[in-house]
């Protein structure tokens, strides 16, 4: 993938180098630092951050050092020094992307979220919440709500992604360690082999639900006990799963392309559905007719747990969405492409209830599942459409919310062994393992345990490096020692592992396990307290996480050590 490196050179105050080295370096550096030029056009509006960019042939001589007016307290060699990337941390996909790569655009970055929103999942969320007591209003605004909370951790961390051009495994080595960075992109992958065993499931029904009756009514629809589905269904889901490796096949920019061509298709399916419903209910008055049968008291303890699994829906994607915005153009394309996810997930809710509440008056009973509202709809036409717009929709989701993640995760745990597409293929197996049709047996199971109980796990993870970035380093990073397993590199800590992060996360994550093994029924009780924390599970782990890492930071002094450990290091 990239051909190039980037190769930026150290200025130093004349106190602090030899008269000798400064003549000499001071001939390839322009008069004024304040000119330098910065390693994308991204960059440019960090006026703190200067860099000087040059290409070479490869990336056996990639070095990295930042520069800063304090440098002369901080650092603490008098020569300039090298740290040679090392094989284990590195490969093409693994490596920064280049101008040239900076491709996406701010509508191919709202593209790839009306492709990630326009889905079977988020056509259930806000109708699940009705299900529950709530009106229809009060749904979608929850549904809004979390999205807005959420849009903050994906602009933040999708800043580095951009700002350096790394990728999720990458821009974790600053906090975990270079070695330590496995943890979380390894518990961050698994979530991603779940969630895309769930889309492929839900690609393969639609595969099944649109089959022929005289089909579905064989012998090979019974499910099987011990495979806890029956031979068809399973057969289907097998058939979606192989289709969408070509996709896959193609690496980002094939992922790019269907996101970008999908999305308009996507818009047309979506809107014509919802005609389709207006017109054949007469109206959404029976919608809007809905009201709460919930009291003040049991609405508030329904909407903190909701909010929270509302939130974990895209809690994933948060964490590695630098996979994405380091292919983007800017920085203002990243963020104005992310801005409009409240309003995409808000206005796809809208429609998956209001066409949900329009088939208790066209069919006379409610059918949530738009799979088979296409089935009962029935015609040729039909039939066609909606094979390709929930396969469409499923694809698009699936490949990039939960193959791009665990792929790179895989590249960044064995750069020798794997690439990106063996990454992929990897996950796509995985995915069958995770038996997506037990996770989806029930809509409580679905949402309240598999939603809520793994954004424990991902919630600190954010925390942790969203501290880490903007509080202790204030958004500067060795880009040198991220790929560096030198033990003076700024990022090796102990062994490659920082403790404090591996404590934190042990923190943000154990005070919720009490209430999870309670909602698996693992345990049949558990004092009140312990059902709040798991109710709220996202914001408790990632709060107190991050918290707790900065205490131990500044405790361990961290970012002072490492300055003077490591002369690369900018201030």
């Amino acid at each position: 993938m990239v051909s190039k490196c980037l190769t930026l050179h150290l200025h130093q105050p004349q106190n602090s180098l030899s008269s000798a080295h400064l003549q000499k370096s001071s001939s390839n550096l322009k008069p004024h630092f304040s000119q330098l030029y910065t390693a994308s056009k991204s960059t440019a509006s960090a006026p703190h951050h200067l860099l000087s960019h040059k290409t070479c042939r490869n990336f056996s001589s990639f070095s990295v050092v930042m520069a800063s007016k304090n440098s002369a307290q901080e650092v603490g060699s008098n020569e300039f020094k090298e740290f040679d990337p090392d094989s284990g941390l590195i490969n093409n996909d693994l490596k920064p992307t280049t101008q040239d790569q900076r491709t996406f655009s701010g509508w191919e970055m709202a593209s790839l979220w009306i492709g990630l929103v326009v889905g079977v999942p988020a056509y259930y969320l806000a109708g699940s919440l009705v299900d529950l007591g709530m009106s229809w209003w009060q749904g979608i605004a929850t549904v809004v709500a979390a999205n807005i909370i959420l849009l903050v951790p994906l602009v933040l961390t999708g800043d580095p992604g951009t700002r350096y051009g790394i990728s999720f495994p990458v821009l974790a080595r600053s906090a975990f360690g270079i070695h330590g960075a496995h943890i979380p992109t390894l518990l961050r992958a698994l979530v991603g082999c779940g969630w895309y065993g769930i889309e492929t499931w839900i690609g393969g029904e639609a595969f099944f639900l649109l089959l022929p009756e005289s089909i579905k009514l064989s012998a090979y629809a019974k499910s099987l006990p011990w495979l806890g589905t029956s031979p068809l269904e399973f057969s289907c889901f097998i058939v979606f799963w192989l289709a969408q490796l070509g996709i896959v096949w193609r690496g980002m920019d094939g992922i790019r392309q269907l996101e970008k061509y999908s999305a308009p298709i996507l818009i047309v399916l979506t809107s014509a559905l919802l005609v389709w419903a207006y017109i054949n209910a007469g109206s959404f008055s029976h919608m809007f007719s809905l009201s709460s049968s919930l009291s003040s008291s049991q609405f508030w303890a329904l909407f903190f747990p909701s909010l929270t699994a509302n939130i974990s829906f895209w809690a994933p994607l948060a964490l590695n969405i630098p996979d994405f915005t380091r292919y983007a153009k800017s920085q203002t394309d990243q963020i104005l492409g992310q801005a409009g996810l409240p309003v995409f997930m808000g206005a796809f809710t809208f429609v998956g209830l209001a066409v949900t509440c329009s088939t208790s008056v066209i069919f006379g009973q409610v059918i949530s599942n738009p799979i088979e509202l296409l089935g009962r709809i029935g015609g040729v036409v039909t039939m066609i459409l909606a094979i390709v717009g929930i396969s469409l929709a499923t694809i698009t989701t699936n490949i990039a919310a939960n193959v791009v993640a665990p792929a790179n995760v895989l590249v960044n745990l064995s750069p020798s062994l794997f690439t990106f597409r063996r990454g992929a293929l990897l996950t796509a197996l995985l995915g069958i393992v995770c038996q997506p049709w037990r996770l989806l047996k029930s809509s409580e199971s679905f949402v309240y345990t598999w939603l809520v109980g793994y954004s424990a796990l991902l919630g600190p993870i954010g925390g942790i490096i969203l501290a880490d970035y903007y509080i202790l380093r204030r958004t500067k990073l060795n880009i040198n020692a991220l790929y560096s397993a030198n033990p003076l590199g700024t990022y090796y800590y102990t062994g490659g592992y920082n403790l404090a992060a591996m404590a934190a996360l042990i923190v943000g994550i154990m005070p919720v396990i009490p209430g999870f093994l309670h909602k698996v029924e693992v345990i049949h009780s558990v004092p009140k307290a312990f059902m709040v924390i798991y109710n709220n599970a996202w914001f408790i782990s990632f709060f107190s996480a991050g918290f707790v890492y900065w205490i131990l930071s500044c405790l361990k002094g961290t970012q002072k050590n490492s300055s003077s450990a490591d002369p690369l290091l900018s201030s």
